[in-house]
């Protein structure tokens, strides 16, 4: 008896293994979602608007998508809360992240080049 029920549990633990997918493993390139998640972690802990305005009170949008990077668009959320013109929304920077490593460039306005992101606090 105590084997059938052994016999049992093994052949259950069997089966279930085969009709279980295993974990898939990382994904070579970021999706968009992981993309915007990883920039707007990596501002928050490098306190980049800390001085400047409220994370809570940026919006983004998606400019570009190529095969290897993410633009997006960070804009001034005006509102009730964040104060500000609510039919404007300006342009606060401009990012790209790269869909493999994970690098992040910000745009330089007065230069008109992609500059490799720097975390000290912006002004």
């Amino acid at each position: 008896m105590l084997k059938a029920i052994s016999f049992s549990i093994a052949l259950t633990i069997v089966l279930t293994s085969l009709v279980v997918p295993a974990p898939a493993g990382p994904s070579k390139h970021l999706s968009e979602n992981n993309a915007l998640n990883l920039l707007f972690s990596t501002l928050k802990r490098d306190h980049v608007y800390e001085k400047r305005i409220s994370l809570d009170c940026v919006t983004s949008s998606t400019d570009e998508i190529t095969r290897t990077y993410y633009e997006f668009a960070l804009h001034e959320k005006h509102n009730a809360k964040c104060g500000g013109n609510p039919e404007t929304n300006p342009v606060v920077d401009r990012y790209r992240v790269r869909r493999a490593s994970g690098e992040i460039e910000l745009y330089d306005v007065v230069n008109d080049t992609w500059q490799r992101y720097d975390p000290k606090p912006r002004r």
